[in-house]
């Protein structure tokens, strides 16, 4: 339904395409005004209203769209689609890293189709759920926009060894952060209202030479129901006053309750203003709302709407889940690899789990022992365990591994991301220093 060559990039070129439409066509004029909005890359003219921007009017400034789109089976199976507009002072990956967003409260399961539009390709179960988890992201947005912090780069910056040793009483929604000016590793914890222990605390601040302070803003967990507080290690000489001051002064956290975004009644892809080919159309569209079907390389994991897993066509095979669960257990016991490895392997045998699940046949692995492949006690095989007594060993059993799934599995998206956790795991034990072994 869109017009050819005739793109309009402002409100009023909207308007007057549809002035055009509706007298070539003989249609009624709003729907003139939704096909010229949908020429303009929106969804309908209510979306353009609030995206484009008015002729002569300056440009608006960095912004940031949040979409996700819902299935709600109480309501008789009414679908829709719920956008957030989140105008920001600078671009949202000048705020915070595309990979970093992934460790963000909101952002976890939230696809970037673009610098300024993000989508989740899992269906929520209601229209209520949407929101919440679109206000959730704004707030995590709003906190590191106003106070300049970012998520730890590595698990290492998250779990400080203070932390791991004595934990602060009472904590409760804790998230971590880092200050990237000076590395300093600050702990946001977010509680219910009047539960922690105030003395306990300040036991606890005075025994590790800790610093915490309470802010006055309603948080990003649950605004108004939990309290924020910010802690971070007093002897580093930090200026903690500093930051909770800057939290102190962020306006009112959104809440669903008080919805600003858009709500649609339908299916529909949304599609960010500012795209231009049929690829950012097609990269827009929520995966969730596909039905899935086998590809040549690939089948989904369930053909029910809303499955976006999908695993490569092949079979490993019992025997050789058994071989992959033992390499894996020996490299991730062994003391000749960095902990890094750990953060690479552990998502591949989850992995590699679930494809054994759905491979293996009647009577096979019945019991306890499919438990015992990837994980629980039983150790890998003694020649595995002697091979992870050194680098060499390690590197040598994981491109095993690697050729194994190469060759029992169709070359494919799922398969490549697997291969690339073993390179990764890989190419980290050949920088180790020996000293480090």
């Amino acid at each position: 339904m869109l017009t050819g060559d005739v793109r309009p990039t402002t409100l009023e070129g909207v308007k007057s395409l549809a002035a055009q439409l509706r007298k070539k066509r003989g249609i009624k004029h709003a729907i003139a005004l939704d096909i010229a909005a949908q020429a303009a890359n929106c969804s309908n003219f209510r979306n353009a209203q609030r995206l484009l921007v008015q002729l002569g009017q300056e440009a608006t400034g960095p912004y940031v769209l949040l979409s996700i789109y819902r299935y709600d089976k109480e309501q008789r199976y009414a679908c829709g689609r719920e956008t957030l507009k989140i105008e920001l002072s600078r671009p949202i990956l000048e705020i915070c890293g595309r990979y970093a967003l992934k460790r963000v409260r909101g952002f976890g399961n939230l696809r970037m189709v673009a610098d300024d539009h993000f989508i989740c390709d899992d269906l929520a179960h209601s229209q209520a759920y949407a929101r919440e988890r679109l206000c959730s992201a704004e707030r995590s947005i709003r906190f590191m926009e106003y106070t300049g912090l970012c998520p730890p780069r590595s698990s290492r910056e998250a779990h400080p060894k203070a932390l791991t040793q004595d934990q602060l009483p009472n904590r409760d929604h804790s998230t971590a952060w880092i200050d990237p000016a000076s590395g300093q590793f600050i702990l946001v914890d977010e509680p219910y209202g009047n539960a922690p222990d105030e003395i306990k605390r300040a036991a606890w601040a005075a025994r590790m030479g800790w610093r915490i302070v309470k802010t006055t803003w309603p948080g990003m967990y649950r605004p108004y129901e939990c309290d924020l507080y910010v802690a971070t290690d007093a002897k580093s000489g930090y200026n903690l006053d500093g930051v909770a001051a800057k939290i102190d002064a962020m306006p009112a956290p959104l809440a669903a309750e008080n919805w600003s975004g858009e709500s649609s009644s339908s299916w529909d892809t949304f599609v960010r203003p500012l795209a231009k080919t049929a690829q950012d159309v097609r990269r827009a569209r929520c995966r969730g709302t596909i039905y899935p079907s086998a590809s040549a390389t690939s089948v989904p994991y369930s053909y029910q709407l809303g499955s976006t897993r999908r695993r490569p066509i092949g079979e490993l095979g019992v025997v050789g889940h058994i071989e992959a669960g033992s390499i894996i257990k020996a490299v991730l016991r062994s003391r000749h690899r960095p902990s890094g490895v750990w953060n690479r392997l552990s998502p591949l045998r989850s992995t590699l789990e679930d494809w054994m699940e759905l491979e293996r046949r009647r009577g096979q692995l019945d019991g306890p022992e499919f438990f015992q492949v990837y994980y629980g006690e039983t150790v890998a095989n003694q020649n595995h365990l002697d091979m992870a007594k050194s680098q060499a060993g390690n590197i040598k059993m994981l491109g095993d591994l690697k050729r194994h799934l190469e060759r029992e599995y169709s070359d494919c998206a799922p398969l490549r991301q697997q291969l690339h956790r073993i390179d990764m795991s890989i190419s980290a034990i050949q920088k180790m220093r020996p000293t480090d072994s």
